[in-house]
């Protein structure tokens, strides 16, 4: 039992600091790793150990999903992109359910129902033109809110930091492909007049 005298009194802090973020860094977890290893008498491989701990499984399960050569690019980019945050997402905690889990799924849905929805219009006049141009534009503006709430989800420690990693780098990708595709169109549409 713990004695305690007025002359050697413990101290307990006032406040606590906020510690934000992952607490079990890259190094932390190899130590784990290590410990576990040498208390089994078993080898421990740590380059193995690392590439196992940073290996992101919901991507590399996205990844195996065919690609369809009848899809634009942007549009299946977008589909593995949601792919990807429905099973990241699968995981999170359930406090998050409401706040960014459905927000996140929904807008990712929302995006890909806006590009084929753009697709399927043809640049027959200038009034298409416009209402295609239109649903490009919205489909940034929905990418660039999932970047955003993604972001305020891996500050909450709702998504990890390589999750949102993936997410930017898809987003990014995405939204180059959609200002590609704009261009594409008014050369398009510049030649044809």
């Amino acid at each position: 039992m713990l004695q305690v005298s007025r002359a050697n009194n413990l101290k307990i802090p006032k406040t606590l600091e906020n510690v934000s973020g992952n607490l079990n860094s890259l190094e932390d977890k190899v130590a784990v790793k290590q410990a576990l290893a040498t208390a089994n008498d078993k080898r421990f491989n740590k380059n193995k150990v690392i590439e196992s701990i940073e290996k992101d499984k919901e991507l590399e399960q996205v990844n195996k999903i065919p690609t369809n050569a009848n899809d634009l690019m942007v549009i299946t980019v977008v589909k593995k992109l949601g792919a990807y945050i429905i099973a990241i997402t699968e995981k999170s905690p359930s406090k998050f359910r409401g706040v960014f889990v459905n927000r996140m799924q929904n807008l990712s849905l929302e995006t890909l129902e806006i590009l084929l929805n753009a697709n399927f219009i043809r640049i027959d006049s200038e009034d298409h033109k416009k209402e295609r141009e239109e649903y490009q534009k919205d489909a940034i503006i929905k990418l660039k809110m999932l970047g955003y709430i993604s972001m305020i989800a891996e500050n909450s420690n709702c998504i990890l930091m390589r999750q949102y990693k993936q997410i930017s780098l898809q987003i990014g990708e995405a939204i180059n492909l959609i200002a590609a595709w704009k261009k594409s169109d008014d050369e398009r549409w510049r030649k044809r007049n």
